[in-house]
Formats: C-alpha cells, sequence, structure tokens
C-alpha cells in the first residue's frame, strides 16, 4: 500500500523523501516497481473500480456493508473485510443522509404588525433593516445562517452561523449590525414571526438598541 502511494504521487513529491516519511526503502519502492503485479493486485484494483461507483452512485452515503451487496448484486465474489479495506485504502466514508427539514418549535409570544408591508426602498441607510435566517445541510449536519439586511444597499450589515436555530443566533446577528452600523435614532427592524424573533431575548435586545420592531404577517 505505501509503495502504490508513492508510485501514485512521485510525480508530485521526491520518492526519497517520501519513502522515508512513510518508512520504507527507496531500493525496496525500485524493486517493487518492476516486480509484476500479484494477480490479487490486479483484482484488487478492479474491485476498487466497482466499490467507489456504488459508494459514488449512493451520493457518498453507502457504508461498507451495502457498498457490500451492490458488489455481490454485480457477481463479485467477495467478503465484508474486503470491501472495508478497499474502502479505507480510497478513503470513501459514508456521510449521514439528510434527517428532514428541521422545524422551529419554539413559543411565539410577540406579533406585530406588518409596518414594512412590502415597501422595500429607503431614502438612507439605517432606516429599514430585515431579518431572516436559513440552514444549509453539511457533513456534519444542518448549519444555520442568520442575516441582517440594510435595504438602502442591499448589503448584509450583520449575520451569525450556529448549529441550532435559537435566539442567540438571530440576535448575534443583530449585534454585529449594530455594532458595524452603530445604535440608529429611528429603524425599522423587519422580520417575520419565528419564534427566534419574537422571543423575549429577542425582544429585549430591540428595546436596548431602541429600534421600532415589527414581525411580518
Amino acid at each position: 500500500m505505501k509503495f502504490e502511494f508513492v508510485a501514485k504521487h512521485r510525480v508530485a513529491w521526491p520518492v526519497n523523501l517520501m519513502c522515508e516519511a512513510l518508512g520504507v526503502s527507496r531500493s525496496g519502492f525500485y524493486a517493487w516497481l518492476v516486480r509484476p503485479r500479484s494477480r490479487r493486485s490486479v483484482a484488487d484494483e478492479a474491485l476498487s473500480a466497482k466499490v467507489r461507483q456504488s459508494f459514488i452512485g449512493s451520493d457518498r452515503t453507502y457504508g461498507a456493508r451495502r457498498v457490500w451487496h451492490d458488489v455481490l448484486a454485480l457477481g463479485e465474489r467477495c467478503g465484508l473485510h474486503r470491501i472495508e479495506r478497499l474502502m479505507q485504502v480510497q478513503a470513501l466514508r459514508a456521510r449521514p443522509r439528510r434527517r428532514g427539514l428541521p422545524k422551529d418549535h419554539g413559543q411565539r409570544s410577540a406579533i406585530a404588525d406588518n409596518v414594512l408591508d412590502r415597501q422595500f426602498r429607503a431614502d438612507a441607510p439605517n432606516q429599514k433593516w430585515v431579518a431572516d435566517f436559513t440552514y444549509i445541510w453539511t457533513a456534519e449536519g444542518w448549519l444555520y445562517v442568520a442575516v441582517v439586511l440594510d435595504l438602502y444597499s442591499r448589503r448584509a450589515v450583520g449575520w451569525s452561523m450556529q448549529s441550532s436555530m435559537t435566539s442567540q443566533l438571530v440576535a448575534d446577528a443583530l449585534m454585529m449590525a449594530v455594532w458595524r452600523r452603530g445604535k440608529p435614532v429611528q429603524l425599522l427592524h423587519h422580520s417575520d414571526q419565528g419564534s427566534q424573533y419574537t422571543s423575549e431575548h429577542f425582544q429585549e435586545l430591540l428595546k436596548e438598541g431602541s429600534p421600532r420592531f415589527q414581525c411580518n404577517k
């Protein structure tokens, strides 16, 4: 396996450095290079291609057992441990499947009228801010991203990211906006009626900054 690595990457790195790092001799590598390949090695190479095909076809979600069943269905005769070894050599590691879209189960404690009423134009900075958050699927699960936009420039003036959709997520985005823009004299802050924005935590934060807060119906 180490000699195969050296042979594959010798165009990018010097052979002597790779052999030293892997703890093998250069003479041993060159002897291996001219030695006829074993039937097992040739068979592993062909099987590895089918293993990778199954893994990629599953959108990188299959573990060794499911890949093994795919390979058996193609008529190959091999054991599960061999599939595990070939997946390890190719660094094929299954990522978790999506478990469905996240849901907001929080309580809505404050509802305001729709003051903005789809009037998305502003005459100057720091007159109208709109806020929302979304979620992005990653290899480690859902990532939640909150953003505050200034409708005058259409630029993000505050943002935050967390692994859970709490009131702190949207509060951090607002605090960044206030830190970057200062406390506006009179500001309309517009969001939806999500529990994060209607929470007591976020309401208290808005009172401290004294902007006019409202939730879109």
